[in-house]
């Protein structure tokens, strides 16, 4: 028999692999890979549920579902709690005789490479994860970069700076032993077996060895988050070290330039960047991002043998940091926020608390989609095409001033001490409220008041008058890099 229609026999694998395990009261490990993977396989699918030896649920879940998944191509069930069931799901390619002596095969093969498993997970204990970091010195992260531990001695300074400044609230000494550790995996038999675990075995073998929780916790995650729909880490320590990964990363090729050019991306310095910008975010860091990445520089130059005196390179501070706006333009696209509002704030430079930033440019999103806003901001840019074709000295008014003159005046005296207090507490929205308060007196200045006064001091006055009311918008944002 042959189900010719790719279709029809991935339905035939998905429905019968689920009534497999719902008939042993079991639910299946839902795998739509696998799923198309089989349909490949089989020309008339039959999905048959058998059963392994319980001994081996005392390795890893994560590693028995790898050995079935990856090896031989079976789902995995778990129990009614939500445990690994020692049951699996192979897919014949026939409707046999006896099923049973079909299911005693692919358990026999199973069993093998399970029993595999279990060797590498008891023999890699053996080993306490301290010694097994002391191997990372023979492996090269990269040939101007050094070893994996010369990397980990970056990211643990850099991890127990972050918790010593404050940034994260965790113990500076647990930060320090877990970024030590956090890479050890990487030369454990069971990672060399299966890449993909690296941090999750990390995580298994250090509370085996009955490291702090936090430790164990901080290994298994520090990768995260990996993509943008990943969960982001929230526990103090974890997110120390998961930080202090990705920024000793993202300095570290930039300094010896190895960007990122058009879609190539070798090093995954773009997922770095989005992984910081979300442990920041998430979890409301306050402090210097620029500041943060010329933490891992002093390393490095030692390292690079670069003099220790010199200034950081130009190409390094200017890049770094427009990469990384880059990519907080993209992320907050999927968020819904302006990329011109983004510009327009970090345009007034010196703002590099991203929390602080963010808070501003959705207070400014807000505000421009209102009508005050939409009309201060083409009130702005007026004032701003006038000051730009007019040369003039700055000059106090000493003509009587007409009443849309004076308005202005009043107006601007007003909200820019109102601006200027509400930024410093970071109330933005009363930051804003105190520019709406310009919206009428310089729509009213604009249709009642000659800026181009023919007596010289008059317009010099005026022009004077509009490049303070420009000031005081600059104090939010750079109005020039907004649309519309």
């Amino acid at each position: 028999h042959v189900i010719v229609d790719h279709e029809e026999r991935q339905v035939a694998v998905r429905a019968g692999a689920k009534a497999a395990a719902e008939e042993a009261g079991l639910k299946l490990v839902e795998d739509e890979g696998l799923v198309i993977e089989n349909a490949g396989l089989t020309e008339w699918p039959v999905p048959l549920l058998g059963r392994f030896d319980e001994e081996y649920l005392d390795v890893p879940p994560e590693v028995i579902q790898l050995t079935a998944r990856v090896n031989q191509k079976y789902f995995v069930c778990e129990d009614a709690s939500g445990k690994l069931a020692n049951a699996f799901v192979c897919t014949a390619n026939i409707i046999a005789e006896d099923p049973a002596v079909v299911i005693d095969g692919n358990r026999k093969v199973l069993a093998a490479r399970l029993s595999d498993a279990r060797f590498f997970w008891e023999l890699d204990q053996k080993t306490p994860l301290a010694d097994h970091a002391k191997k990372l010195e023979r492996i090269t992260f990269h040939e101007k970069l050094g070893t994996v531990a010369d990397k980990v001695e970056r990211v643990a300074k850099l991890a127990r700076w972050l918790c010593e400044e404050g940034i994260v609230k965790a113990n500076p000494d647990l930060a320090d032993q877990a970024a030590r550790l956090c890479k050890a995996d990487l030369v454990t038999e069971m990672v060399g077996e299966f890449p993909e675990l690296q941090g999750l075995m990390g995580g298994y073998y250090a509370e085996k060895e009955g490291l702090p929780q936090e430790v164990s916790d901080a290994i298994r995650d520090h990768y995260k988050p990996v993509g943008q729909g990943d969960e982001v880490p929230t526990a103090p320590v974890t997110v120390a070290v998961s930080l202090a990964d990705k920024l000793d990363t993202l300095a570290a090729f930039f300094m010896i330039e190895e960007r990122p050019t058009g879609s190539k991306d070798p090093f995954a310095l773009r997922r770095a960047a989005i992984g910081i910008l979300r442990l920041i975010t998430e979890n409301d860091l306050r402090f210097s991002i620029w500041g943060a990445l010329l933490g891992p520089i002093e390393p490095l130059r030692e390292q690079l043998g670069l003099p220790l005196w010199e200034a950081v390179p130009v190409y390094y501070a200017t890049s770094v940091r427009d990469f990384v706006a880059d990519r907080l333009k993209v992320q907050q696209r999927e968020a819904g926020v302006r990329h011109d509002l983004i510009d327009a704030v970090f345009a007034l430079g010196g703002e590099d608390d991203l929390v602080r930033l963010l808070a501003r440019v959705k207070a400014l999103q807000s505000f421009i989609e209102t009508e005050d806003g939409a009309n201060l901001l083409a009130g702005y840019k007026r004032a701003a095409n006038i000051l730009k074709k007019e040369e003039f000295e700055p000059t106090e008014p000493s003509h009587t001033a007409e009443e849309a003159e004076k308005a202005l005046i009043d107006a601007l005296q007003a909200a820019e001490p109102k601006a200027v207090a509400a930024i410093e507490s970071e109330d933005f929205a009363s930051a804003m409220s105190a520019l709406a308060s310009l919206r009428a007196p310089i729509d009213r200045f604009f249709e009642d008041v000659i800026v181009n006064a023919e007596e010289k001091h008059v317009r010099a006055a005026r022009l004077t008058l509009l490049s303070r009311f420009r000031d005081a918008v600059h104090q939010v944002a750079d109005f020039s890099r907004i649309e519309g």
